[in-house]
């Protein structure tokens, strides 16, 4: 077992002790910190959200940025500014970092600010690069935006366009926590509000790179390379499965990104099993966080409900390995 292996079992271990109740949570979490990818969480108050990312920043003692999104929020308030300092006695032209120059950025209520304000997030997002001014300056080596959103209370908000989420590596949907987790929620804050609480162990950033490197190298059969492809193209050419309803339920079907992801997300979930290759299970384990944003259903499955999991288990249960 290698050392980048215990640190991140340690971390998911604390996590899942500050985060009750959400074990899909830390594991996705874990998953998109491992692949190098953006993360959306999407759930009702009080579920979480924000705790479960304060608590990745302490475990890893990252830098945390935090913004919580507004309508008059500009886009220089996520990235930084250009501003006039006087150093001796010349007005000279500096660069003064916005909060996206943090190891984690909380984007806290994504879906309330302008889209050109939730524009200003994907160079970043995508490249690990912000440019301003025409000049370009890097990101950290381990960088993540993890934004938020409420799935009600949608009066004033701002949807997020398709080809935006389609940044996010996973969407994460967090139902409210059932009796028992909710009762160790209780005793948890209770345990909080004492003096002589117990710190936070935390690991080295470089066991989260060390770990992407041994990811790289996990064997993926060309079968499970078709299973992944079979399954994205299952929402773009859903005429195939004549037996089933996805022709009806699905409009437009997952773009490239999520074949690249599921393989992504599939590597790392083997990795934390401890196994050294991919197979069918591990691609199935990721599908709903990888594919749900991916998703654009008809109106005939948004009038009958039909939610974008039960689609992809529709997709699930059609698609066989080759």
């Amino acid at each position: 077992m290698s050392q980048a292996y215990q640190d991140v079992s340690r971390l998911m271990q604390q996590m899942e002790q500050a985060v009750i109740g959400q074990s899909h949570v830390v594991e996705a979490l874990t998953i998109a910190l491992l692949t190098n990818g953006n993360v959306l969480l999407e759930g009702l108050p009080g579920t979480a959200k924000t705790r479960s990312i304060k608590m990745l920043s302490n475990v890893l003692q990252a830098d945390l940025g935090r913004i919580q999104f507004t309508p008059d929020l500009l886009p220089s308030d996520v990235t930084g500014n250009e501003m006039y300092q006087e150093v001796n006695g010349k007005q000279v032209l500096t660069f003064q970092q916005g909060p996206i120059f943090n190891n984690l950025l909380l984007a806290d209520e994504i879906n309330r600010a302008p889209a050109k304000v939730q524009s200003a997030l994907l160079e970043a997002m995508e490249e690990g690069q912000v440019t301003v001014g025409g000049k370009t300056f890097p990101l950290p080596e381990l960088f993540m935006v993890l934004a938020t959103q409420n799935p009600i209370e949608q009066e004033g908000t701002y949807p997020l366009p398709e080809a935006q989420m389609d940044r996010f590596l996973m969407k994460i949907d967090i139902p409210y926590p059932e009796d028992d987790a909710e009762l160790g929620i209780i005793q948890l804050v209770r345990g909080e509000e004492k003096p002589n609480k117990t710190e936070v162990e935390a690991i080295a950033q470089q066991s989260i790179l060390d770990a992407r490197a041994s990811i790289v190298d996990l064997f993926v059969d060309e079968a499970v390379d078709k299973y992944i492809v079979a399954i994205v193209m299952a929402t773009r050419k859903p005429e195939r499965y004549a037996g089933s309803s996805l022709s009806k339920w699905i409009h437009i079907g997952s773009s490239p990104r999520a074949s690249i992801c599921l393989d992504k997300a599939a590597r790392a979930h083997a990795w934390l099993q401890q196994k050294d290759y991919v197979d069918p299970d591990d691609v199935r384990a990721v599908a709903h966080s990888i594919m749900r944003h991916r998703l654009i259903l008809s109106y005939d499955a948004l009038a009958d409900g039909v939610t974008p999991d039960e689609v992809i288990d529709e997709i699930l249960k059609q698609v066989a390995v080759a």
